[in-house]
């Protein structure tokens, strides 16, 4: 009894506070809204305007709305072409990245099979590997399969995601009970119905949390298009933007500045709208993964 007051005791009854940490975080959350205003204020300027006024203050006249449409439609719409490309790319890639890391995390977390460690030590293997040093070999061996510069050699790669599996595995070991699926099979269910019917509602906040970074990694994709792609109509944003960008260099060239970074900004709209619409399935999936590995 007195040990059980001791512990209450000890327990603080309001949030610590630390003026070293405010500040420190203070000084990272300014470091990072930066770069976000800089690009917000720099795409409302004109061509000129961004040469010769403060990079992090609006001056002359508010063109926000011209970048946009001639960001648009430069160059006969590339830009929606590029959009377009980077949508098909996230859908078929992070998609079919996520259904397979569901279905093979959860048929590893909840089946027993000869070699089970040895696929647990192959999927360690394969997040620590990083994905720029498969590239040249990725390349290799999608030219002799004659698929390089399709729309395949940037989805195909992009179905692989050992971390979303091992984030899944875990996440299924400890969230879906025995118990229950067992009684399930009890009750006449096959194990279809009951991964549709029951494992997938339970594993929802993984599937969000694998999906999002799937769907991040496809937007953010730039070597692998990089280097597999050559055909401009096949450029995701990433790679059509810097195509801009370097037109606008060297003797003669016409800069479009403008047009790069208001193209920046309209590119960060979709994957910021999807973090906030699943950053609660995002949160609880993270932590229920980092603390039940």
């Amino acid at each position: 009894m007195s040990h059980t007051m001791t512990r209450r005791r000890r327990l603080p009854t309001t949030p610590r506070k630390s003026v070293t940490l405010t500040v420190i975080m203070a000084f990272f959350v300014l470091y990072s809204l930066v770069p976000l205003a800089w690009l917000i204020i720099s795409a409302t300027k004109t061509q000129p305007e961004l040469f010769t006024s403060f990079g992090l203050w609006f001056s002359g006249p508010f063109a926000l709305f011209d970048n946009i449409w001639q960001t648009l439609t430069f160059d006969n719409g590339i830009f929606v072409q590029w959009l377009g490309n980077t949508v098909l790319y996230v859908i078929a890639g992070a998609g079919g990245a996520t259904l397979l890391a569901t279905l093979g995390g959860y048929g590893l977390a909840r089946f027993e099979f000869p070699g089970k460690r040895g696929v647990f030590t192959l999927i360690l293997a394969a997040i620590a590997i990083p994905g720029t040093a498969l590239a040249v070999p990725t390349f290799l061996l999608f030219s002799q399969m004659g698929l390089t510069n399709t729309v395949w050699s940037v989805i195909i790669p992009s179905l692989v995601s050992p971390f979303g599996l091992y984030l899944i595995w875990v996440y299924a070991r400890d969230a879906i009970p025995t118990e229950l699926l067992e009684a399930a099979r009890v009750d006449g269910s096959g194990e279809l119905r009951t991964f549709l019917t029951i494992s997938l509602r339970l594993l929802a906040p993984a599937v969000a949390t694998v999906g999002l970074f799937s769907i991040v990694a496809s937007w953010n994709n730039y070597f692998l298009p990089l280097i597999m792609l050559s055909d401009p109509e096949l450029y995701p944003l990433t790679i059509g933007l810097n195509l801009w960008n370097v037109q606008g260099q060297g003797i003669g060239a016409d800069p479009i500045y403008n047009l790069v970074i208001t193209g920046a900004l309209l590119t960060i709209i979709p994957i910021v709208g999807a973090f906030l619409l699943m950053q609660r399935y995002w949160q609880s999936g993270l932590a229920a993964g980092s603390v039940k590995a």
